[in-house]
């Protein structure tokens, strides 16, 4: 496996904007740029802690100033919890550790314990907006699946009655404490949804890669080239932790020396 190339955010805008007809960007924990969301606006689309980019946490209640701006010129507050979602940060959704309700929650990944699935929810005014002008019954060919549906149900109790979202908050103070190493500069998210940062892309290529060879499975955050991701099954171990915190120290020594 190679390197990686990673684009930046200027890039992304670039090939967004011109497949996406009147959208444009605010940058996460920029409160200058709240003042781009005006009664011109009809959503704000963010994640509660992103993802791609780096595991980067809201700052300052930056999603609470998010919510009151868009609740002050009429827009909604879509909130993408694909990877914070179902217990990986310490709450069932990531939103919940900044005392935000959206208006729109995208859900998916964690929501079926590794079923394919997807879902969106609101509340009753918001869905009923699906049913006419155009209607939009037909959004997805699995929907309702009885087995996907089966598979969600169980996942969450499981979740919520083995209390793993608790868990993911103390296995996150053991990756902490473990994870001291001059090529990491800090680490990054909450719970089990982390990213130790290095200098540059190369090293965390080679960690990522060197790591993989030793049988343990690390990866790349999309447009964050010096982050090596580290997001567990919420069942992971205290010893499964150590473990594979101590095979990257040690490919971290190796590094060093040379």
């Amino acid at each position: 496996m190679g390197s990686m190339s990673v684009m930046g955010f200027e890039e992304r805008k670039q090939i967004f904007r011109p497949l996406i007809p009147d959208v444009d960007f605010i940058t996460f924990n920029n409160e200058d740029d709240l003042q781009k969301i005006t009664t011109k606006t009809a959503g704000i689309i963010l994640e509660s802690i992103q993802g791609g980019a780096g595991f980067i946490q809201p700052q300052n209640d930056f999603l609470a100033k998010v919510k009151k701006r868009c609740e002050e010129v009429g827009a909604l507050l879509i909130v993408d919890e694909i990877q914070p979602g179902f217990g990986r940060t310490g709450k069932l959704f990531g939103f919940e550790n900044y005392n935000v309700v959206p208006d729109v929650v995208i859900i998916g990944k964690g929501m079926a314990g590794g079923m394919p699935v997807g879902g969106f929810i609101s509340n009753e005014k918001h869905m009923d907006l699906l049913s006419h002008d155009p209607k939009l019954g037909h959004i997805t060919t699995f929907g309702g699946h009885p087995v996907i549906a089966a598979a969600c149900l169980a996942t969450l109790q499981e979740v919520l009655e083995k209390d793993y979202a608790q868990q993911s908050l103390e296995k996150e103070k053991l990756f902490r404490t473990l994870l001291v190493h001059p090529l990491i500069q800090e680490v990054r998210g909450k719970g089990l949804m982390l990213a130790a940062m290095t200098a540059d892309d190369e090293i965390t290529n080679q960690v990522i890669l060197r790591c993989q060879d030793r049988g343990l499975i690390l990866f790349w955050l999309l447009f964050e080239g010096k982050a090596i991701r580290i997001t567990p099954p919420l069942t992971i171990s205290e010893e499964e932790i150590r473990e594979g915190c101590q095979i990257i120290l040690e490919v971290m020594d190796e590094i060093v020396a040379g």
